[in-house]
């Protein structure tokens, strides 16, 4: 089972070295060999965030992008969301269509507990919290 995909990993990690130059703005090229991310897939990652509000883009001399909303407002589950959609432990029918075992799925209430259990943990986890933590690791090296 995957939790995240690539797409939602390197979305991260492009806000988070968007949330960490400030108002700056940063060519995809930049960012892209700062993570570590495919260029090609940097910028479709990229545009996904503009249509979502989280980063804004400006062409020309000096353009690039920005990051759009506080980091601290980030939550991890918001980009989970944008990029696989809701966080789903089980690939369970009853989440498309009614199963024959609905009724009697000792298993359903279970999944149902565990997915908000996590859904909660990943709200309170945000780009914000992610950049502080990673500023603490960097000051230890």
């Amino acid at each position: 089972m995957k939790l995240f995909t690539k797409h939602t990993d390197y979305a991260i990690r492009a806000l988070l070295e968007l949330a960490g130059s400030k108002d700056e703005f940063l060519s995809a090229r930049q960012i892209a060999k700062q993570q570590r991310i495919p260029y090609q897939f940097l910028r479709q990652i990229l545009q996904g965030l503009i249509k979502n509000k989280l980063v804004i883009s400006k062409e020309g001399s000096g353009g690039g992008f920005r990051i759009d909303k506080d980091p601290d407002l980030m939550s991890i589950v918001d980009i989970i969301v944008i990029f696989q959609g809701n966080i789903q432990l089980s690939d369970c029918m009853f989440r498309k269509k009614l199963c024959a075992n609905r009724s009697n799925c000792v298993l359903r209430k279970q999944i149902n507990r565990i997915e908000k259990l996590v859904n909660e943990e990943f709200k309170s986890v945000t780009i914000g919290s992610l950049l502080k933590d990673l500023k603490k690791q960097r000051r230890r090296f």
